[in-house]
């Protein structure tokens, strides 16, 4: 059996134009294999049709453009070259010539013009562009290259070294339409929010860090650099992700107002920020909203409280187990220990119900406890250590730490767990795990630009909007990938 594929083409009226025969497939005893196309007959005629769409495509414009636009006299043809054009199905080789300008045209600046050049200025189709965006943000280059050279009939023309320019050309893209840092984003008088519709419901956006691989390695300290990440999760709707290199970003605090502006943010409407409570963070979050509330995280607060609790049971373990038969020195006794802590389950339960003052109060008097055993236990000085610093770390934050226990029996968030899956999500996967690669802080700032919006399914509207004539994904199959997100 054969099965001959033609491309007709058809004038503007309707009438067919020309008929070509663009593939013969043949078939013998029908087996499973040979059921329908294979992959390697579906890439031959993909390149076939497109050839020949191709062809008559730049035929067509550039007979619409050999002409003067002014008044109407053919052009004297200048030359010609070829341009390089890459798309999903293969890269092109176009023939461009160049026309001399018109004498009716009065430009003494431009003598010849190329017509496809011009038109043609990428040199790559969007939608090949969006696909190496979308999938070297979430899959390592070599990896992608690959997988676009597997399904698709682009033959050898793709490269890792020309998805990472497209990856940087698309992330500074983005870069460029971000507005100007301000240092506050209230704008307006309080009098006028009153007359804004009804707020939607509040808004919670999680913070919190992580740490990449840094490719200049003349230091210790210099072998990693900080990420912030953070996810924006409305009452009703999709969730935004965000993230940048904390030392490179120049725009964070415009970066995140963009996107809370994305999820219908206004003036009178509520925003909960959840932070590990570091400086940069809270840098990043105060004067983005006027009816903003800012608390710490409850998991960095018992995380490290966990920590100290097997600190406390590694110092119990060395003074219990040590030699007691000198009387000169009275080595410390269960009872001592089990002071330390009941005063930690105190301090513990103190900031879970807000009772910051007298959480500090308790620290002060673990403190006093904690010196008198640390000389007998290693363990003990590591945890007298980490008292004081944390001590210090609810000082900084006390304006943050609300009654988690009463936010718990209403509902309202009091963890960035939701953030530690966005961090593991965003950085980890692609730029930690399973990754020997060392970035730079610029080329992972503009990985993650790319990255963020591929997770959030609106990577494909940008690219839209640069380019009108492509198509966006159907209606049904973006809301889907957005609520997988």
């Amino acid at each position: 059996m054969k099965v001959k594929v033609q491309v007709v083409i058809e004038s503007e009226c309707g009438n067919p134009e020309t008929v070509e025969e663009v593939a013969v497939l043949e078939r013998g005893a029908l087996r499973a294999a040979e059921l329908g196309l294979t992959l390697a007959e579906a890439k031959e005629l993909l390149h076939s049709v497109q050839q020949t769409m191709v062809r008559h495509q730049v035929n067509r414009y550039l007979a619409e453009h050999s002409r003067c636009s002014g008044c109407g006299e053919p052009l004297k043809r200048k030359g010609k070259h070829t341009i390089p054009f890459r798309t999903l199905f293969g890269k092109l080789t176009l023939e461009s010539p160049r026309y001399y300008e018109c004498p009716c045209q009065e430009n003494p600046e431009r003598r010849s013009n190329s017509p496809l050049a011009e038109l043609l200025k990428e040199r790559a189709a969007p939608e090949l562009s969006y696909l190496e965006a979308k999938f070297v943000s979430l899959l390592p280059y070599g990896v992608t290259a690959e997988l676009l050279a597997e399904i698709l009939p682009i033959g050898s023309s793709i490269s890792t070294s020309s998805l990472h320019r497209n990856l940087e050309k698309v992330a500074e893209r983005l870069e460029g339409e971000l507005g100007e840092e301000k240092g506050q984003f209230i704008e307006g008088c309080p009098r006028d929010w009153e007359q804004l519709p009804p707020p939607k419901p509040p808004l919670t956006v999680g913070l919190d860090g992580g740490y990449v691989h840094a490719k200049d390695q003349r230091s210790r300290t210099e072998g990693w650099f900080e990420v912030i990440a953070g996810k924006s999760v409305p009452a009703e709707g999709s969730a935004r992700r965000f993230a940048f290199v904390h030392k490179y970003d120049t725009k964070p605090r415009r970066r995140l107002f963009e996107v809370l502006k994305s999820q219908g943010l206004q003036m009178n409407q509520q925003v909960e920020f959840l932070s590990d409570g570091g400086e940069t963070v809270r840098d990043l979050q105060s004067y983005l909203s006027p009816e903003s509330e800012h608390w710490l995280d409850w998991f960095h607060i018992t995380m490290r409280l966990t920590v100290m609790g097997q600190m406390l049971k590694g110092a119990a373990t060395e003074i219990l187990s040590a030699d007691s038969s000198d009387d000169e020195h009275e080595t410390p006794s269960g009872e001592d220990i089990q002071e330390v802590e009941k005063n930690l389950d105190s301090l513990k339960w103190n900031l879970w119900h807000g009772n910051v003052f007298r959480a500090l109060q308790v620290a002060d008097r673990l403190e006093f406890d904690l010196e008198a055993i640390a000389e007998y236990s290693e363990s003990a000085k590591k945890l007298l250590k980490a008292l004081d610093e944390f001590g210090q770390y609810i000082r900084a934050n006390r304006g943050f730490i609300p009654n988690f226990g009463d936010r718990y029996r209403h509902g309202e968030a009091i963890s960035t767990a939701f953030v530690e899956s966005t961090i593991n999500q965003v950085v980890s996967k692609r730029m930690v795990k399973r990754q020997q690669m060392r970035w730079s802080q610029r080329g992972a700032h503009l990985l993650l630009q790319v990255r963020t919006r591929s997770l959030d399914g609106v990577l494909r509207e940008d690219f839209v909007r640069w380019h009108p004539g492509m198509k966006p994904m159907a209606g049904a199959k973006a809301s889907q990938r957005r609520k997988a997100a």
